[in-house]
């Protein structure tokens, strides 16, 4: 028997020892060694990228690990191996972990930075990528689409991860499930930091999307969960879940200029998320319903503005019959134990109704389908002032039950239901976003399986403490909705210090152009009284402020007739701020203009109390470039053959060339064609839709070109703001044609001897779909 005994642990131990052995950690310097090391790799082994700068590779990471000996692809010290250049990876096989990549400086060749798939006959499963970044990757030219995570097979994850920057066209993460090796998925996307993605002017900007219209009938089992969604502002989609049996839970969605939709699919669970607004911002939103199904239940919205696509709870209007890629009908849904904490209209109904569009669009088009089914129950609604409008209805809204909701103000809307209790009650600050009552309201509805809703927002027992709304108390002293650095990878900091301004004083234009050279983001150039004679275009790759010295004559920039190029070239994160200059040109080059191609992200422009005279165009764009912000303000600009074209965005496809435009107590005259033309084309809602806002300005002697027969043009634009202006001898037919749809109307302006400003109601555009 002791012989048995002793040959069994002889044994264990040889079978020990030979799994220990198995696990090679091997360290690779170059593309060549990578392919070799993959190539031979066995469960457990551990390939290593070398410290330095990985250029140029598109990495092929396949192999077959196990459960309990995964093959691992890891760097040599985080943070020091960077992939750069034209460079991806792509996962196929079993059981594989990918763990502290960097990518950089570069942009994918094919169609994703990190694929699960190699082809479509090795594809990933049961594989991880984690504590990885991807950082500002994004093409050269925005229009071109790619996608930095594509999740195929099944069983994959990605946590702990870093991504931030895209700015091209496409979904930053998209889940493909296309063919039985690609449904049932049961993703696991948790613990990510999605950084901030910058706005696009068009569509296509998600930062997640899970499915697509052409298999959103397909059950996906995606869990997004404990992931925070930071300032993500690519289109009015955030996650656009387009697929069956999606969960989204316990994420936060800080300052992001959009919601978590229910595109297409059903059945999706919406439970413990966190919706954080701000006062600056009318565009953030919460989460929009489409389709049948869904639960949204423990949610907590703070502070968010957004109406329509962007409310906080947006329940659409579907097209009856609708094809796979327009808007099914709402049914069967539940919100229940939600909280809205300074929401002024927390709940949209029949969002997108556009029965009276019918002139205008195709019958296919027309949503009139209203949601039906639909159960709103024990919600609680608190705003520091008295808001009294809680629905704002788009049709008729006899398809919604309400039960045991409170509201510390009084209902008003048209919509009046007994199951909207206002009742006087107080909240307590836990700390910058978290309010949460003082006590208890235990009046719940108990309706069809809220018995399943067994916690709230915090984990707490539902079971035990019946309340209102998402929160039970009592509350933890410290209790927070989120901390920062709980998400992303540990070795990483998302968090940039704010650098200090650096003031460089010029005199000379020598010295102008040897300062240009060496200031960096957030320097300060400030010029002496004079004129500064420049024959060369001054490229604006960083943020950078040009002034006069305070108190003195405005300094004069005088560009010469030598070179045809822009005064000053936008490039790509550009910024300029232009204070208190004269800037004077000649008819054959324009004073601002962008890159011809390759404007992979976007630039600002601020010019503020400044003369510009004498030049071609004061802003002439190419077609793939994108401004988030041009602002013009207390400024004087004329003697110009046109104004600020932001109009060459031409393919219709919902694209444009400047999400915000400001012209303010501004001076414009002898502009021979228009003084503006922004333009928006293709039928599309998600995008902000453009923002003008021209208040306060002079227009005179302008629009005396023989083919300019509107001086301002913002057709498509959809935000804009048009009031005490003055018009004065512009010899067009129209000032501006508005479009009366989207609430645009002229207010206290001034016209003499300069046409009209026409309200047009509804603009036919071409269909995107």
């Amino acid at each position: 028997m002791k012989y048995f005994l002793l040959l069994f642990t002889l044994l264990s131990s040889s079978l020990n020892f030979s799994q220990e052995v198995s696990k090679k950690e091997i360290l690779v310097q170059n593309i060549t060694e990578f392919n070799t090391a993959v190539s031979k790799a066995t469960p457990g082994d551990n390939i290593i990228m070398a410290r330095g700068v990985w250029k140029d590779v598109e990495l092929i990471f396949k192999g077959k690990g196990t459960k309990d000996q995964p093959i691992t692809l890891s760097v040599e010290e985080k943070g020091k191996v960077t992939i750069e250049g034209k460079s991806s990876l792509k996962l196929a096989g079993e059981y594989l972990i990918v763990d502290g990549l960097y990518f950089k400086n570069g942009y994918t060749p094919s169609n994703s930075v990190i694929q699960f798939k190699v082809d479509n006959d090795n594809i990933a499963n049961h594989s991880r990528v984690t504590n990885c970044v991807i950082e500002n990757f994004t093409q050269p030219s925005r229009d071109v689409q790619d996608h930095w995570i594509e999740f195929w097979g099944r069983n994959n994850q990605l946590d702990h991860c870093y991504i931030a920057g895209k700015s091209n066209s496409g979904p930053t993460l998209r889940v493909f499930l296309k063919g039985n090796e690609n449904i049932n998925t049961h993703h696991q996307i948790i613990n990510n930091y999605f950084g901030p993605r910058p706005r696009k002017g068009g569509p296509h900007g998600e930062t997640l999307q899970i499915g697509s219209s052409e298999t959103s009938m397909t059950p996906a089992y995606v869990n997004v969960a404990e992931n925070l969604f930071y300032r993500c502002n690519g289109e009015v989609e955030i996650i656009s879940s387009k697929s069956n049996f999606n969960q989204f839970s316990h994420n936060v969605f800080f300052e992001s200029e959009g919601s978590l939709v229910l595109r297409h699919g059903n059945y999706a669970t919406i439970d413990g998320n966190v919706f954080i607004g701000n006062d600056n911002s009318e565009f953030i939103g919460g989460i929009r319903v489409i389709n049948t199904g869904h639960w949204i239940t423990n949610n907590y919205f703070y502070k968010l503005k957004g109406s329509e696509f962007r409310s906080p709870l947006a329940v659409m209007n579907g097209i009856p019959k609708s094809p796979l890629n327009r808007y099914n009908q709402v049914t069967d849904v539940v919100a229940a134990f939600n909280t809205y904490v300074n929401c002024i209209s927390p709940w949209h109904f029949s969002v997108g109704s556009n029965v009276d569009k019918s002139e205008v669009l195709p019958a296919t088009e027309i949503r009139s389908a209203r949601p039906e089914r639909i159960l709103l129950a024990n919600n609680l609604i608190y705003n520091d002032e008295e808001q009294n409008f809680p629905i704002v209805a788009y049709d008729i809204v006899d398809g919604v039950s309400f039960k045991n909701n409170i509201s510390n103000s009084i209902n008003k809307s048209e919509v009046q239901d007994k199951g909207i209790i206002t009742k006087d009650f107080k909240i307590k600050k836990i700390n910058e976003y978290l309010f949460v009552p003082v006590e208890n309201h235990t009046d719940v509805y108990a309706g069809f399986d809220f018995e399943k809703i067994e916690e709230d927002i915090f984990g707490k027992d539902r079971s035990e403490v019946k309340s209102i709304g998402a929160v039970s108390l009592p509350v933890e002293k410290d209790q927070s909705l989120f901390e920062i650095s709980e998400y992303g990878p540990d070795w990483y900091t998302a968090v940039k210090e704010n650098k200090k301004s650096k003031i460089f004083n010029v005199s000379t234009t020598d010295e102008l152009l040897e300062v240009l050279q060496k200031t960096v983001s957030e320097d300060i150039i400030e010029l002496k009284s004079g004129t500064y004679k420049l024959d060369v275009s001054i490229p604006i790759n960083k943020k950078i402020s040009i002034r006069s010295e305070k108190g003195k004559k405005k300094a004069i920039l005088q560009f010469s007739e030598n070179d045809s190029s822009p005064a000053f070239e936008m490039n790509p994160e550009g910024i300029l701020k232009m204070e208190n200059i004269v800037l004077k040109g000649t008819k054959n080059r324009d004073a601002f203009g962008t890159l011809k191609e390759n404007m992979s992200s976007a630039y600002n422009l601020w010019i503020d109390n400044s003369e510009i005279s004498g030049f071609k165009n004061l802003l002439k764009v190419s077609q793939r470039s994108f401004a988030d912000t041009i602002s013009i303000s207390n400024s004087t600009i004329k003697d110009l053959q046109s104004g600020i074209n932001l109009a060459e965005e031409t393919d219709d496809k919902g694209e444009y060339n400047a999400e915000f435009v400001y012209i303010t107590n501004s001076n414009f005259s002898n502009i021979k064609e228009e003084v503006l033309n922004y333009y928006r084309g293709g039928y599309d809602e998600s995008t902000i839709g453009g923002n003008l806002i021209l208040t306060g300005n002079t227009f005179k002697n302008s629009g005396t070109s023989e083919n300019t027969q509107v001086l301002l043009k913002t057709r498509g634009i959809v935000n804009v703001t048009f009031s005490d202006n003055s018009f004065i001898d512009n010899s067009v037919k129209y000032i501006a044609i508005l479009w009366g749809e989207k609430g645009q109307k002229p207010e206290n302006n001034s016209i003499k001897n300069s046409g009209e400003i026409k309200i047009e109601e509804n603009l036919k555009q071409k269909l995107m779909y």
